[in-house]
């Protein structure tokens, strides 16, 4: 799931406190990432995904939630209404 995979670097990567990641009103902007942060992440979806996020910057006052629906968006856009299963797709870099 697609949730799973930018938490998980946020988690991973960033450092962001896994706890955080569970409040229901969580903003980006509660995070901690500074641009640069925000822009690597969305570079991982971007790389996995095969396309590039329109506005990055647009994510920084959205919450949390509203965020990866917005990034949902545009993944199922890119891909006929579908999001490619992550393990697919990390087969798919592999090769």
């Amino acid at each position: 799931m697609l949730s799973e995979l930018i938490k998980n670097y946020l988690v991973d990567t960033a450092g962001v406190d896994a706890t955080k990641l569970a409040q229901p009103d969580l903003m980006v902007s509660d995070l901690g990432l500074d641009s640069l942060s925000l822009v690597e992440m969305l570079f991982e979806v971007e790389d996995r995904f095969g396309f590039q996020i329109s506005d990055p910057m647009r994510f920084q006052t959205m919450s949390f939630s509203a965020m990866v629906t917005a990034i949902e968006d545009e993944v199922r856009g890119r891909h006929d209404g579908q999001i490619p299963p992550v393990e697919a797709l990390d087969t798919a870099i592999a090769k």
